[in-house]
């Protein structure tokens, strides 16, 4: 702007040395959706609200802790049981109702190197249910015929509609780049694929600047190659859309996010159950009438009243053999995990040490013990290539080296363009960082002037990109191209009707084989 000098003096005109510059927009900030203790902040409800957290510790705030999973006891065959009391079978499984695994699929997150994320809550793990019951009996021991009312805790079940609604939530936020739905796997089988699909539809059709981080349903199966393979019926419920802004892991994992201390004998619904059952087992082990009635006196405190909980489990855990293997029987159940929210994490964390451009595998995957099945090269080769095109990265363990990502491709492994997920992902990441920075001139006029600056600001930003490595080329001709102006991107007609169109070529995987980007933004007319 040309100052005015309406009286002597001294005037001083800064001017810009330099013009605008492309910013790499933020590669590794998932969205996680899923079911939480509770969801507030200062009062106020944050269910269905997408809300920003660095850390677990942020996240206790505002969603509190983990569930308690309730576990049946209950009569087992063959060799599926926990343990033998008398002459029976017995087994601990969870009641599937109460089966909630957002928060330790989290955990797994930050276990493998993840940070900055969303978080949105759909709902609670439990409602409170009021219902009447008969009043207690009366001084005489006679019933009164009364009712009375009394609440209590009943678990929410895991709906698709809810967590297809925390999908839309998200539509209106620019900043997440992967989305991640952990109890996806909990749903019904079609459910499961239904949610899936639309994880893949918001993701490659709606939003276009996020990629999907998929389960394989009941993964912890071993594979049979027959109709009923959870690969096969994996490849044909997720669909033929969008299928390269997606990945899958297979199998799940037996995991060591849960320990031990967080588990007590309030896990187990029926607790007087469980008392008859170690009742029995104190007869049955006791050297001694009185060693089985001092074992019996610390059974019976199961649930009485002013009993400190943490003390007492310790104590079952010492003198009741049965006691601690349900025990640990249940801690081995919490721990087997569905792997795409830990995925997500390897994601981030090769993002942030060597970039988005490397590919997230032949990576450790921390918090595991080892996959739930074991894959050998003939279960790999099938899961990367097949005719369908729908690969499925594997999770596999080493000698020396332990659970290791060993897959790095989308599901859309028949495109030679998109197979690899450091692909796909660079691409995003150079479309978005474009696209904002572009942003600027809007209000330009759609000249030959402010398309040297955006030339410019474009081959800097793909120059830098190359140097770190990001695209592949011996020189920056034959990693990337930037095409702009009257001749080559726009006709005479898209000038005057304030159009301006960018072509932006890129060698993400090979050099000098581009994967061209085409942006159109509208300009001020001239």
């Amino acid at each position: 702007m040309v100052q005015r000098l309406a009286t002597p003096g001294v005037y001083i005109e800064e001017k810009s040395a330099f013009g605008n510059a492309v910013v790499g927009i933020p590669t590794a900030v998932p969205a996680f959706i899923g079911y939480t203790e509770f969801a507030q902040r200062e009062g106020k409800s944050l269910v269905q609200k997408p809300t920003r957290i660095r850390s677990l510790t942020e996240y206790h705030k505002l969603f509190g802790q983990g569930p308690k999973t309730a576990f049946a006891i209950q009569p087992a065959e063959g060799d599926d049981f926990d343990v033998v009391v008398g002459d029976k079978k017995i087994a601990a499984k969870p009641v599937k109702s109460s089966r909630f695994t957002f928060y330790d699929s989290l955990r797994m997150f930050f276990a493998n190197g993840g940070s900055d994320c969303y978080i949105v809550s759909v709902g609670q793990y439990a409602k409170e249910v009021s219902k009447t019951v008969k009043a207690p009996v009366g001084k005489d021991g006679k019933d009164t015929g009364k009712t009375v009312q009394v609440t209590e805790m009943v678990p929410n079940p895991i709906l698709k509609k809810n967590l297809e609604a925390g999908i839309t939530s998200l539509i209106g936020e620019e900043e997440p780049t992967i989305l991640a739905i952990p109890e996806a796997v909990q749903l019904e089988k079609g459910d499961c694929y239904a949610l899936q699909q639309a994880m893949l539809m918001h993701c490659g059709h709606q939003m276009k600047n996020r990629f999907a981080v998929l389960d394989v349903f009941e993964g912890t199966k071993a594979r049979t190659y027959d109709a009923q393979d959870v690969i096969t019926q994996f490849r044909e419920g997720v669909g033929g859309n969008n299928l390269n802004y997606g990945a899958a892991y297979y199998p799940w994992i037996n995991a060591s996010i849960v320990q031990g201390d967080e588990i007590d004998y309030t896990f187990f619904q029926d607790q007087e159950a469980l008392k008859q059952l170690l009742v029995q087992e104190a007869d049955a082990i006791s050297e001694t009438p009185k060693k089985a009635a001092e074992l019996k006196e610390e059974i019976n405190k199961i649930g009485a009243a002013g009993t400190n909980v943490e003390q007492l489990n310790q104590t079952l855990i010492t003198v009741s053999p049965a006691f601690k293997s349900l025990h640990d029987s249940v801690r081995k159940q919490l721990n087997v995990l569905a792997p795409a929210a830990g995925a997500a994490g390897v994601m981030a964390m090769v993002d942030g040490q060597r970039g988005v451009w490397k590919a997230p595998a032949n990576v450790g995957f921390m918090g595991a013990i080892e996959p739930t099945v074991k894959l050998t090269q003939e279960d790999q080769e099938d899961l990367n290539v097949t005719v369908t095109g729908k690969s499925v990265n594997a999770l596999r363990t080493f000698i020396g080296e332990g659970t290791t990502v060993w897959g790095a491709r989308t599901l859309d492994g028949n495109s030679r363009d998109w197979r690899y997920i450091n692909v796909r992902r660079t691409l995003i990441f150079i479309e978005q960082s474009i696209k904002y920075a572009a942003k600027a001139y809007v209000y330009e006029p759609n000249t030959a002037n402010t398309w040297i600056l955006i030339r410019g600001m474009i081959n800097s930003f793909l120059n830098d990109l190359w140097k770190q490595g990001g695209l592949v080329g011996l020189n920056p001709a034959d990693a990337y191209q930037v095409d702009l102006g009257l001749g080559t991107t726009m006709t005479q007609e898209d000038v005057l009707d304030g159009i301006m169109r960018i072509t932006v070529k890129v060698a993400v995987s090979r050099p000098a084989e581009f994967i061209v980007l085409t942006f159109q933004q509208k300009m001020q007319e001239n």
